[in-house]
């Protein structure tokens, strides 16, 4: 009877620590401020492009406007660098008042009447990475206060904190999340800072703490980035996919589309490729600006988008790796498969990759496929499925065995 109670006891426990909040069912899908926007806060000489108000709620209406929201795109998500210097006289956070002179609250109002999510940034720290107020002191204060202003996600980095603390420190901030009531969507950067110190990160106590978590480096506006992201993932993949899944995901960083450094077919094999990773789709871009080929043209595209969003959730892998090519491969619902052919070679022309179709997870001999960037039926591949790729670009198929 012991033994009954103390297992009884365990598990309540684990229960407690447990984040509870039922949202991100499916990975988040929104815009973030960080990469394109950074902590620019020189409103004075930059009021279009300054971490502020306008800047947010610009956004938000260009989501509404150019249909992002119309095909899941809902979160607005500030990053560091919003908050003032110091905390009210009751300790509490504030926003800049110059730059959110009507708070954050008032922002996550209007957001919300858009039919749109707010998400905010803190540190667990003493400080953020920007030198605002961090977390670490008020942790339990901070979250109820971002429930109070209907915040819909945070964002925990960790800088100025002690790594080693953060494998409790996090959870911690889970059980505050829970205590407030209201389903917060929790994204940790808990993994990528063990990492960086060396330390092997705990995947099934992140995925039973948070909703998201970064694994690796910060993105930059560059092709190297983005291969560097998918390179680490595809070699670490045994660790991070089997602890995806609905409510938990690993997230490779943001989508840089329609920035400054990619290419067409650049821009459309990272959004195949997070969407084969089941990766949370956050634009870092000026919407204002965005060139439609890369808007309507890649990160709209609902049939890719409905290969990120498949409520199975499982996180894609690495099934084929040759010289100058990747293949990855994804199960869906209805015993139909995401695949794409990645060739990785910048030089030359359009190469052919082939995989047969049991290496795709598939347990038939022949397979009809989709082409979901050209929206056009391929037709019946026997054994293997092969595809003309062009350089840095991706084929991706839906298929569906017969």
């Amino acid at each position: 009877m012991k033994l009954v109670v103390s297992l009884i006891l365990m598990v309540m426990a684990c229960t407690a620590l447990a984040l509870n909040n039922g949202v991100a069912r499916t990975p988040p899908m929104g815009w973030l401020a960080w990469e394109r926007f950074a902590c620019n806060t020189d409103c004075a000489n930059d009021p279009e492009n300054c971490i502020s108000e306008h800047l947010f709620l610009d956004m938000g209406k260009k989501l509404v406007e150019l249909g992002f929201k119309d095909v899941g795109y809902e979160f607005v998500n500030i990053d560091d660098c919003w908050a003032a210097k110091d905390r009210d006289s009751n300790n509490q956070l504030q926003a800049d008042p110059i730059r959110f002179p009507n708070g954050i609250k008032s922002l996550a109002d209007q957001l919300h009447s858009m039919g749109l999510k707010l998400g905010i940034y803190a540190d667990y720290g003493s400080h953020t990475c920007g030198g605002y107020p961090g977390s670490i002191d008020h942790m339990e204060l901070d979250a109820q206060t971002f429930a109070d202003w209907g915040v819909d996600m945070l964002k925990l980095d960790g800088c100025n904190s002690k790594v080693t603390d953060m494998k409790t420190g996090y959870p911690q901030m889970t059980q505050y999340l829970n205590k407030t009531g209201r389903p917060i969507v929790f994204s940790c950067s808990w993994p990528d800072y063990e990492r960086g110190s060396g330390l092997k990160p705990d995947y099934k106590l992140i995925a039973a703490n948070c909703n998201l978590w970064r694994n690796y480096n910060d993105i930059s506006d560059s092709w190297d980035s983005v291969l560097g992201i998918i390179n680490y993932y595809a070699s670490h993949q045994d660790d991070f996919q089997p602890v995806a899944g609905p409510g938990n995901w690993n997230d490779p960083d943001m989508l840089i589309i329609g920035d400054f450094s990619l290419s067409l077919e650049q821009a459309k094999s990272q959004f195949a490729i997070w969407s084969i990773f089941a990766a949370p789709l956050l634009m870092s871009t000026d919407l204002r600006s965005i060139n439609p080929d890369y808007a309507a043209g890649i990160l709209q595209n609902q049939e890719v988008i409905a290969i990120d969003q498949d409520p199975m959730g499982v996180q894609g892998r690495l099934v084929a790796n040759g010289s100058n090519y990747q293949v990855f491969s994804r199960p869906l619902q209805n015993n139909t498969y995401a695949a794409v052919l990645f060739n990785t070679h910048s030089f030359a022309g359009p190469r052919n990759i082939s995989v047969e179709l049991k290496q795709l997870g598939i347990n038939s001999t022949a397979a009809n496929a989709r082409d979901l960037f050209a929206h056009k039926e391929l037709g019946t591949f026997q054994n293997m499925f092969h595809a003309m790729v062009d350089p840095d670009g991706v084929v991706m198929v839906k298929l569906t065995p017969m």
